[in-house]
């Protein structure tokens, strides 16, 4: 599939190539104003409106055959890639655990206390008068 895979590489930057260069060669809105007024833009090889109708499906049909190379670059894409087509990229993801601690935490040295023996509530704290 090497073979093919890059003659379609091939056809595919030549299409892509002779589509800028058609897009290129069309005129624009503007320049049918000025072959109106005789600026000379009719006097071209294809006549005077030929040359549109020409390009235009020129383009239409270069995109149709760009759309199709597309296409086939992605279906050998995905082969070469060892994936099934229509697998998304989640199914092809890796499936990783999270981190379990191998060794217990260090232990607290024996004169340093936990928590305290007592702890004070809430009658044994005294609380400042409230003065307005």
């Amino acid at each position: 599939m090497g073979f093919l895979e890059n003659i379609l590489w091939v056809a595919h930057i030549l299409i892509a190539v002779a589509i800028c260069g058609i897009v290129l060669l069309q005129h624009g809105k503007g320049a049918d104003m000025g072959a109106a007024f005789g600026s000379g833009a009719s006097g071209s090889i294809f006549g005077s409106a030929g040359s549109a109708n020409f390009l235009s499906r020129s383009t239409a049909a270069l995109a149709t055959v760009f759309f199709i190379t597309s296409l086939g670059l992605t279906y050998f894409s995905a082969q070469n890639s060892g994936s099934a087509i229509g697998g998304s990229i989640m199914d092809r993801a890796v499936k990783t655990q999270p981190a379990v601690p191998t060794e217990s935490a260090p232990a607290q040295p024996a004169d340093v206390p936990l928590a305290p023996a007592e702890m004070p509530t809430s009658a044994d704290v005294p609380v400042a008068p409230v003065t307005q």
